[in-house]
């Protein structure tokens, strides 16, 4: 059993059946012994994004997070303590905060972010 974190861009993949994602990754997405869980930093960067015209996305992110199935993983002060230590390889602030729920929560990180990869944290490629 694997414990997946799905980067935002994987998500959007994932959602809109980009063919971006790759096989292995759709497989072990859609494997139901794994768990596979979406940040609220995800479903905040996309409703930022899609407020400032930068992307078109779905609205109701928290019904569709649910109707796939994935776990919701809330923001907490230690994941935000955590991801203001982080070194400074990446700048944007929702990836940090992934890297951060990652390392506190055990996850596998779905993304294929060189940047995040600097972080001793696990990742899959979601190109594979």
């Amino acid at each position: 059993m694997k414990r997946l974190l799905l980067d935002t861009h994987a998500l959007l993949w994932w959602l809109s059946g980009d063919p971006s994602l790759g096989s292995e990754t759709k497989a072990a997405i859609a494997d139901p012994r794994n768990e596979v869980y979406v940040s609220a930093a995800s479903t905040w960067e996309i409703s930022i994004k899609r407020s400032l015209g930068k992307l078109t996305a779905p609205d109701d992110m928290d019904t569709i997070v649910e109707d796939e199935g994935f776990s919701k993983l809330t923001i907490t002060l230690f994941h935000g303590d955590q991801a203001g230590l982080l070194p400074e390889h990446h700048k944007d602030p929702f990836d940090r905060m992934l890297v951060a729920q990652a390392q506190a929560e055990g996850l596998v990180i779905v993304t294929c972010d060189e940047k995040i990869a600097l972080y001793p944290v696990r990742t899959l490629d979601a190109k594979k």
